[in-house]
């Protein structure tokens, strides 16, 4: 295979940290030529596993185009790094500068108990313990006026008081800080002045929004993994160096977008869902270049299931949200944080995920995993717990001699030792215990799906599951039937689907700030004054990821007056004109209507938060190979036993090299579809189809 490069052309990388793999992507640019790389995450060093994946890469590259190929313009990368700090606990010593009185906050947080049924509830312990938080005598009034000012003395005592604590790290939170931040630059400058060592993180910078608890909870998450999450973007960017120089780091943000290693390093906590957001993102990729405009986001990697349900091509996206959670799917449990985040939710386990026998005697899976080290049984590592990959390997669902292509071989004997101890607790077959660890998994992740898709407001009968992740293929067909979804499409290279997102990812930028008031009393020009302040801060960072063609959105939280409850409304930047406020009344009131089926007679709107949101354009991007594994046959590559649901036994079934069909093939299901990084997995009645861009479209025929 020939290729002839443009001069335009540039190559660019994407690297996904996950729990059990670290997938890579190197892309060539503008025309999405693509090569791919998966190899076992080394956790006590994430970046070597980094390191490996884009020499792997470039490797590659050269392999096909020689040694003229275009060289390394741009690593874009998300990682799991932070998520693991906070679930682990192992951040930095960190301490809070709070107001004084507040103190307690983080102990108070909402008075609210996830589960009042719990008599041994368990809370989540604040990442700062108490004898780390240190109070400062300065006050705000809510409208932001000064109460009881800062002076010298004060920051000089605050900044004794963080000496001696022997901190790595310190996060300021002040009351009221939202509408004026005068107080809290204050001590920043001091802190930084007099202790420059020390890592110092602002609440006004990261969530300048009303809610006091959520906003010092984020401060505090940021300040405890800062120090961590700078050192390591500082060490990948020199390991990137030594591959080539000056080669920029590009970072995933929650929200959908990247920003530069720099801003990344200022405000990781940005940075807590970069992976699972890039997976929806290779979806709705995916679903453009397929004609799709209702879409179920469905990521399965190695440690969790997430999903996201998205009309009309755009992800929702939610502005708070919680990590850390003591029980995994109860809200509530967990360190709450105020960032913008593609709208997730954790619907089930992973193919690392362990499955035991609890002490009611019933089958549980995860939220425990095997990871990349031990791994599953099958991996001959020396881990020896059943997990769903094992399960998997079991039922025929994956082959034992090709999994990543053949690289890495499976031992089925060691998985059947493992599944073994679970069925002798459940006083079970061996493979009636392998069925029910894929059956529960499934049936988890269709009821957490079932709801969240119901909660949205729509049927899951007009939607179409886009599947990712190198478990993904494995389990998409089965949960779409379950929930009744008629189409599964799975993209090529689905098994490192979150790179993709990556590669296809606008850059992008989003502020806040909270004043609580009513429309009619908004001072427009104090707003628009606001608004050009953060455009300018936007700027600045876009420049710096080497963002152009910048399109701008400002937001509002509205309520009416009295309510507690507020939704996000938004319109151009263009149109902050004289008709602003009749702009967002119109919007606001049509979101009301559309929710609540009526508005309020007489009530009064109110903006609580004001949101600026900068991104480059969405456009769908045409990934295809750069290597030669594209070699049309359309003939079965063999077949083998696996485990057929409805039947309740196995059946032989045929088995294809994915990249053996050219466009336009229509198969049979039920049918099995191989490739180096996912196995697509079709168990029951269905019509497969290889759509133009090599998208395997899965129309399910039997669901009972």
């Amino acid at each position: 295979m020939t290729f002839h490069t443009r001069p335009d052309t540039k190559l660019r990388v994407a690297v996904d940290i996950g729990g059990t793999f670290t997938d890579g992507v190197a892309a060539l640019w503008p025309s999405g030529q693509i090569w791919v790389a998966k190899l076992p995450t080394t956790p006590d060093d994430p970046g070597e596993a980094v390191s490996a994946v884009i020499l792997n890469l470039l490797e590659q590259v050269v392999e096909t185009q020689g040694q003229n190929a275009a060289p390394l313009a741009e690593v874009v990368h998300g990682t799991t790094l932070i998520t693991n700090t906070l679930i682990e606990r192992k951040g930095a010593q960190t301490a809070l500068v709070t107001t004084q009185g507040m103190r307690d906050a983080l102990d108070i947080g909402r008075e609210w108990r996830y589960d009042i049924y719990d008599l041994d509830i368990e809370l989540p312990k604040p990442l700062v313990d108490w004898e780390r938080r240190i109070e400062i005598d300065e006050r705000l009034d809510a409208r932001g006026r000064v109460v009881v000012p800062v002076d010298d003395a004060k920051l000089d005592a605050v900044v004794e008081a963080v000496r001696a604590l022997g901190v790595d790290s310190v996060a300021v939170s002040l009351l009221h800080a939202y509408v004026n931040t005068d107080h809290e630059k204050a001590v920043e400058a001091y802190l930084r002045e007099r202790l420059p060592g020390i890592a110092v993180s602002v609440s006004s910078d990261l969530a300048r929004e009303i809610q006091e608890f959520e906003r010092t909870s984020t401060v505090v998450a940021n300040a405890y993994v800062k120090p961590i999450v700078a050192a390591y973007l500082h060490e990948l960017e020199a390991r990137i160096a030594d591959i080539r120089k000056d080669v920029p780091l590009r970072v995933m943000v929650s929200s959908g977008g990247f920003s530069s290693a720099k801003a990344g390093a200022e405000s990781p906590i940005l940075l807590l869902e970069s992976g699972p957001a890039a997976g929806v993102l290779s979806a709705l990729n995916a679903a453009r270049q397929n004609g799709v405009s209702q879409v179920l986001a469905f990521d399965m990697g190695g440690t969790t299931a997430k999903a996201c349900v998205a009309v009309e091509g755009d992800p929702p996206i939610a502005h708070r949200f919680e990590c850390a959670r003591v029980e995994r799917f109860k809200r509530g449990s967990g360190l709450p944080i105020l960032i913008p985040s593609i709208e997730l939710i954790e619907i089930g386990a992973g193919g690392g995920s362990i499955a035991y026998c609890n002490r009611l005697g019933l089958l549980n899976i995860g939220p425990e995993s095997a990871g990349s080290v031990p791994g599953p049984a099958c991996y001959g590592r020396g881990g020896s717990k059943p997990t769903v990959t094992d399960a998997d390997l079991l039922l025929g669902y994956l082959n034992a001699d090709n999994f990543l292509g053949g690289e890495m071989r499976l031992d089925v004997e060691a998985s059947r030792r493992a599944i073994a101890e679970v069925a002798k607790q459940l006083n079970v077959e061996t493979i009636d215990a392998a069925w029910g660890i894929c059956n529960v998994v499934n049936e988890n992740m269709a009821s957490a799906a079932r709801i969240h898709i119901a909660e949205n407001g729509h049927d899951p009968r007009k939607f179409s599951m886009v599947a990712t992740g190198g478990a993904g293929p494995v389990h998409a067909v089965e949960v779409a039937r379950k929930l009744r979804i008629p189409q599964v499409l799975i993209p090529i290279a689905a098994g490192a689907g979150s790179c993709l997102g990556m590669l296809a990812a606008p850059a992008r930028v989003d502020k806040a700030w909270s004043e609580p008031q009513l429309l009619a009393d908004v001072d427009w020009s104090k707003v628009a004054d606001s608004l050009a302040a953060f455009r300018r801060e936007g700027e600045a960072e876009l420049t710096a990821a080497g963002a152009t063609d910048i399109e701008w959105m400002i937001g509002a939280e509205m309520r009416y007056q009295g309510q507690g409850a507020e939704l996000p409304v938004s319109i151009p930047y263009s149109q902050l004109d004289d008709r602003v406020s009749d702009r967002l009344t119109e919007a606001f009131e049509a979101q009301y209507q559309k929710l609540y089926g009526r508005l309020v007679p007489s009530a009064l709107p109110q903006v609580t938060t004001w949101r600026l949101v900068g991104k480059a354009p969405t456009r769908g991007q045409h990934f295809e190979w750069g290597d030669d594994r594209v070699k049309p046959a359309s003939n079965s590559s063999g077949s083998r036993d696996i485990y057929l649901p409805l039947r309740r036994a196995y059946g032989r079934v045929e088995v294809y090299d994915r990249y053996s069909l050219p466009a336009g093939t229509v198969l049979q299901g039920p049918l099995i579809l191989e490739e180096r990084e996912s196995t697509i997995v079709v168990p029951v009645s269905a019509s497969v189809t290889v759509r133009d861009d090599l998208t395997i479209s899965v129309e399910i025929k039997e669901f009972d």
